[in-house]
């Protein structure tokens, strides 16, 4: 099973607060058949609101790439074909971060693991590890 980590997932992986999360959640990531995807757009996302002074990080920003590397956590890029495609049903959010992980869970056969409501009735939400 191949799991698209959300940002907000992404980001207590990495400052190891995993715990706060629910069970499902939790073992998600405990699973050890799963691999883990993180999207260049939660990257992105995290940087903005880091520059904006709404997110502090445990680590230098740019740093992420080697960190993710060295957890075994693929970063896929964005293509045409991610930004194009239609999600259906419509997701129940107008974050365009958002709408663009659950269009790459879509094309690249991913399931989002997180934790936000206006995505975990989705289809391509994670639900069981």
């Amino acid at each position: 099973m191949r799991l698209l980590l959300d940002t907000h997932i992404l980001l207590a992986v990495i400052e190891n607060r995993v715990a706060e999360f629910g069970s499902r959640v939790q073992s998600l990531l405990q699973n050890e058949n799963a691999e883990f995807v993180v999207s260049v757009a939660s990257l992105w996302e995290i940087a903005i609101k880091w520059r904006l002074g709404k997110l502090e990080l445990a680590i230098n920003l740019e740093m992420l790439p080697e960190l993710l590397e060295a957890m075994g956590i693929e970063v896929i890029s964005i293509n045409a074909r991610h930004a194009l495609v239609a999600v259906e049903p419509e997701p129940h959010t107008r974050d365009p971060f958002d709408r663009l992980l659950l269009a790459q869970c879509k094309i690249e056969a991913l399931r989002l693991v997180t934790i936000d409501r206006a995505l975990l009735d989705h289809p391509s939400a994670a639900r069981k590890a």
